[in-house]
């Protein structure tokens, strides 16, 4: 598995001693974790405009200009599931931040038995949460949710990925959206992929989605589109009439 890291803290010395027990952790879980350093909360806000993939973020509360809770706040408005581990060299400031959901505070200088523990829970988390994927969008890459994708839409070389929070149009073949998004989402049409989650209701041509969206369901896939959500909801197989 592969989880990107971001180290935010204005003392190199202290992002280079956590960044080489980060690739300890990583090595001894057998995970590739990829780690960029930040010197300020500033460098990290003109990175993340460009690129919001990230998994783990371990920040110093106190750094000279925008400090990591204000920072935390920020990143908090676009991405519920980042993990975030407050560093602090001040025990004052241990219980700043539970509006951002911290998964852990620690203290500087880190401790390899507390911090490998902390990574371990961060992990957990970003499994229980459903898979997100990485878009291109307009020279961005934009890091949406699975969960949150009801249809993708296929017209000439382009598809829209329809999410509950807004459309991306990217370059993409629909095929590969398909493959990209895995187990949940089903073809109903040659031009549309639809979310199991996201389906209100099945006619012998359409597809209803909760927010009363309707898409085509052609008659090749009507069958499988039938059992797929049959199987979804219930867990069982049943045969569609």
């Amino acid at each position: 598995m592969t989880y990107k890291a971001a180290i935010c803290d204005d003392s190199r010395t202290d992002a280079g001693y956590v960044t080489e027990l980060l690739a300890q952790w990583a090595k001894e879980r057998g995970f590739v974790v990829p780690v960029k350093c930040f010197p300020s909360a500033e460098s990290f806000l003109f990175h993340y405009a460009e690129n919001k993939a990230w998994d783990i973020l371990l920040l110093d509360i106190e750094m000279d200009g925008t400090d990591g809770v204000t920072l935390a706040k920020k990143v908090r408005q676009e991405d519920e599931n980042l993990q975030i581990v407050f560093i602090t060299g001040y025990p004052d400031y241990i219980g700043e931040g539970y509006e951002v959901a911290a998964l852990h505070y620690l203290m500087k200088p880190v401790d390899r038995k507390k911090l490998f523990p902390v990574l371990d829970r961060a992990v957990a988390n970003l499994q229980k949460h459903n898979r997100a994927v990485v878009l291109p969008v307009d020279g961005e890459e934009i890091k949406v949710p699975v969960e949150a994708v009801q249809y993708v839409e296929a017209f000439s070389h382009k598809v829209s990925v329809v999410t509950i929070k807004g459309i991306y149009e990217i370059r993409k073949p629909l095929s590969e959206m398909e493959t990209l998004l895995g187990k949940g989402f089903v073809r109903c049409h040659r031009s549309y992929l639809v979310g199991l989650h996201f389906i209100a209701g099945l006619s012998k041509n359409k597809v209803t989605l909760d927010n009363g969206t309707e898409l085509p369901l052609s008659r090749s896939s009507a069958a499988m589109v039938h059992r797929a959500f049959i199987e979804y909801y219930t867990g069982e197989d049943h045969e569609t009439v």
